[in-house]
């Protein structure tokens, strides 16, 4: 059986489909064509979604823009969504953008309180916008779960998101995160596995850093180790082996790392000074140096607190690592929500051990 669904007005034809069913199935076919044709005849006089004019001028520069917050050149970002935003003052795309760039922002540049409000309003001029655009979703959903600390919310935010495009590779990277938070390690890892999927270069690091989080660090050597071996030059990968191989107690693989992922930053200075303290005291000495190394930088440029606390926990000093956190929250540092996760500070609870803590 064949059957067609032609619109009569205009003669088009809207969809067929062909069936071909045994005798013992013929009984049940009348009630699925009637469940098909309802289907498509539903889609088919739904109401097509207004289409937009861009400015070409104007979609340039948000690609320019995307381009460099998704190469992490974030410092070049700003002035092309505002460009963007200035041509066309309601393209929601770039609203969207600009609040990705500011929340970026909060977390590497500058404190979050000089970003939180921009961030917030940016992503909700973009929904009001297009409340269709994907993107805009995924923006609040960020603001919610890095500057409000509202997991439910940006849950909410992000399951919209990947409705409405299930191909967003940035949404689902953003909801793993917002899963993992609220300790739903197999919906996280799912959502991670999708993104790494539709995207295999944005985040090469991702499952091998869930799975560091998440304490399966033999899982994490593993996919870390195959993707070093597809991307060698990818410095973010090798901290993420480097900090793996120290939190399994291999000091010198983790070493290793470390300054091979200087190297691919071409941070000829830290390496040196990295190496220089390896060699007059091991382990040991590097944790010193690095912690007395970070202390000095963030003296002279910003750094969440939260991370100068994670430098200061290898050496194990729970005293210092805990006046650094109790300042990084107040502070109110988005990276502060996965603090419960970071396999780092594992040694400041009673139940817990780490490394050669």
């Amino acid at each position: 059986m064949t059957v067609q669904l032609i619109y009569a007005p205009t003669d088009s034809h809207i969809w067929a489909e062909s069936y071909d069913r045994g005798l013992n199935q013929a009984y049940s076919l009348p009630e699925e064509l009637s469940q098909t044709i309802a289907r498509e005849v539903k889609v088919a006089t739904s109401t097509a979604p207004a289409q937009r004019y861009i400015s070409p001028e104007a979609h340039d520069a948000y690609l320019h823009g995307r381009y460099s917050w998704f190469t992490f050149n974030v410092s070049n970002t700003l002035p092309y969504f505002e460009k963007a935003i200035q041509l066309q003052p309601d393209y929601a795309a770039a609203w969207s953008g600009l609040a990705d760039t500011y929340a970026v922002d909060g977390m590497e540049n500058r404190p979050p309180s000089e970003v939180s409000e921009k961030t917030h309003a940016a992503g909700l001029k973009a929904l009001e916008l297009d409340p269709s655009l994907a993107e805009a979703h995924n923006s609040l959903a960020a603001w919610y779960l890095f500057y409000a600390w509202d997991p439910a919310r940006a849950e909410a935010e992000a399951r919209r998101c990947v409705e409405l495009d299930p191909n967003y590779a940035e949404g689902h990277h953003l909801f793993s995160y917002i899963l993992e938070v609220q300790h739903r390690y197999a919906e996280a890892q799912a959502e991670a596995s999708r993104s790494v999927e539709l995207d295999p270069f944005m985040h090469p690091w991702e499952l091998g850093t869930f799975y560091i989080n998440t304490h399966q660090y033999d899982k994490a050597l593993k996919e870390l180790s195959m993707q070093t071996a597809a991307r060698p030059d990818d410095p973010d990968i090798a901290f993420a082996l480097s900090k793996l191989y120290w939190l399994k107690g291999m000091y010198k693989e983790s070493q290793e790392r470390y300054e091979r992922a200087l190297d691919l930053q071409h941070d000829t200075q830290t390496k040196a000074a990295a190496h220089k303290a390896w060699l007059a005291g091991g382990e040991t000495a590097v944790e010193r140096w690095g912690a007395k190394n970070i202390k000095a930088l963030a003296g002279k440029q910003y750094f969440e607190t939260e991370f100068v606390a994670s430098i200061i926990a290898f050496t194990g000093d729970k005293d210092e690592t805990m006046k650094y956190l109790e300042a990084s929250y107040r502070m109110h540092d988005p990276d502060l929500i996965f603090i419960q996760n970071e396999p780092l500070f594992d040694f400041l609870h009673p139940t817990r051990a780490i490394g050669h803590l």
